[in-house]
């Protein structure tokens, strides 16, 4: 029986294909991608525009920053991006975005739509955001130095650089492109296209960007590209939805058979504002009003800074003892803290990426080995405080975040979803119990965690402007209290206390703690004497 089954997965995977290698013919339901290709490309001068310089007033939206994942709430606005310009060089590989922003409201890291990582903020009102090849980097100000990006951050970057329309015709003509194409019959979006009630048969083009993303674009009656969609990966969503919309009406004309969009519309996430198939109803991204628009506008080669070249981007993990069985797990812009009882231990937040906290949980089973970690401590769902959830369900501990997480969690995160651009633990092996509900305490109020000797305490802080769902632990022995983005001893603070400071400080009196020290997640421990 294997073997007949072997003998057929060659004419299996050629009718999945849509080919035939006998006959050369298509399968139903796809149909040649060229003439599509062809007729989009003459149609908007593709063949004339070497590169391009685009410039106008942005928006940016912080993905997996908002205050609750609830239908209809969108990702955050942070502040306008004016004065913003785009060179896209295609030919060379290259892409360059500057724009002005107000300091002081975001991580300097941070361009729009996804990666934010709570850390230095930026400081200048100028920022330049750059990518070459496989290297990208930032620079807080024209005189700066540049700061090199991740490599996956990097990745997305110059994929951006090919999803607009003269972008991804020109990736179809690639070597590995692979363009494969299909059809179907589309009503206009309401938000794009207004109310209409006549299909329209569109063909949509799907290609295969950098070795490694599948872009489709669908191109309509008139030869326009209208939607160039793809996935990237995000450690708390997975596979996440990434595409631009560009409507019929935004195409102008540049001269020398030259057309190209001036409205952008992207969204990061999908456009589900109803819940129907996800908690959270984040998307839009970045998009704006960018009529200014210059073809053929090339500024020169990009040089790579060789500080970029030899950047590394190694995990490192550096524990602080804070007392008998209580560590800080630093080292990089987000920390966790360890608690050990007597048979098991507990870890207060899991940030960042599941690489983050494979190294922080394989420090952990050094300093405390033998015991294992049952419990982890959610403060609240900010992606860049959630990256490493799935991590620790991956090793069986029970995930504690408050009711007002869980919904996002187990519908969106904490799910059997595959996980194909970037496999996490649970993707690969997951575990038999994560659709039962074993790995979740979701709490309102107040949770202990004990042994019968120690204690840690956990409870809800509210209101707050930052996020709604917050959680703070605190060991009353030791008379330490963990929390995260309430005081950051990373940032000056501020010369009278925020609201949300206010209500954690209203908290911490009406719970009745007295504490000594505050262990945040960004910084190092502070007197809480200091605080007052």
């Amino acid at each position: 029986m294997p073997t007949r089954t072997a003998g057929l997965m060659p004419v299996l995977l050629v009718t999945v294909l849509g080919a035939s290698v006998a006959t050369g013919q298509l399968a139903p339901g796809f149909v040649d991608p060229m003439p599509a290709l062809d007729a989009a490309a003459k149609a908007i001068g593709t063949a004339n525009l070497r590169c391009v310089t685009i410039s106008g007033t942005a928006y940016a939206g912080a993905v997996g920053q908002q205050r609750e994942s609830a239908r209809n709430v969108d990702w955050p606005r942070i502040d306008a991006l004016a004065n913003y310009t785009r060179t896209m060089d295609w030919e060379r590989g290259s892409m360059k975005e500057e724009f002005d922003r107000k300091p002081g409201l975001n991580p300097a890291a941070w361009k729009y739509g996804v990666r934010w990582i709570d850390g230095p903020l930026q400081q200048q009102p100028h920022q330049i955001f750059t990518v070459k090849d496989n290297y990208a980097w930032h620079m807080d100000g024209p005189a700066a130095a540049p700061v090199a990006s991740t490599p996956d951050l990097a990745a997305i970057y110059q994929l951006d650089m090919w999803l607009n329309p003269h972008g991804f015709l020109k990736a179809a003509r690639l070597p590995g492109a692979n363009p494969k194409a299909t059809w179907r019959w589309e009503l206009g979006e309401m938000g794009r296209d207004g109310p209409e009630v006549r299909p329209e048969r569109v063909t949509v083009v799907s290609i295969t960007v950098n070795g490694k993303f599948r872009v489709d674009a669908t191109i309509n009656k008139e030869h326009l590209l209208q939607r160039i969609h793809t996935w990237v990966a995000d450690p708390v969503l997975g596979d996440m939805n990434y595409e631009h919309e560009f409507t019929n009406a935004s195409y102008v004309d540049l001269g020398n058979g030259i057309r190209f969009p001036t409205e952008w519309h992207s969204h990061q996430g999908w456009d589900d504002n109803y819940g129907m198939q996800a908690a959270s109803a984040g998307h839009n991204a970045f998009g704006g009003s960018l009529k200014d628009i210059k073809a053929n506008h090339c500024p020169g080669t990009v040089e790579v800074p060789e500080s970029v070249r030899r950047a590394t981007f190694r995990v490192r993990v550096e524990s602080t003892r804070l007392a008998d069985g209580v560590y800080l797990l630093g080292g990089g812009t987000h920390n966790s803290m360890a608690i050990e009882f007597r048979d098991f231990i507990a870890v207060f937040e899991a940030p960042l990426n599941e690489d983050r906290s494979l190294a922080v949980i394989e420090e952990v089973v050094r300093l405390m080995p033998g015991k294992p970690i049952r419990w982890l401590i959610n403060s609240h769902q900010h992606f860049d405080h959630a990256g490493g959830l799935r991590t620790y369900m991956h090793i069986g501990a029970t995930i504690v975040t408050h009711v007002k997480n869980f919904e996002l969690y187990v519908r969106d995160v904490l799910n059997y979803a595959p996980r194909t651009l970037q496999p996490d633990m649970v993707s690969l092996w997951p575990p038999t119990e994560l659709a039962e509900g074993y790995f979740y305490e979701a709490i309102r109020e107040n949770f202990i965690i004990s042994d019968g000797t120690r204690n840690l305490n956990i409870h809800y802080v509210n209101p707050l402007d930052h996020v709604d769902g917050m959680l703070i632990a605190w060991l009353p022995r030791e008379r330490l209290l963990f929390e995260a983005d309430l005081v950051d001893t990373t940032q000056p603070r501020p010369a009278a206390p925020t609201s949300d400071q206010r209500s954690f400080f209203n908290a911490v009196r009406k719970l009745g703690l007295e504490p000594l020290q505050i262990v945040p997640v960004h910084g190092r421990p502070l007197p809480w004497a200091d605080l007052r």
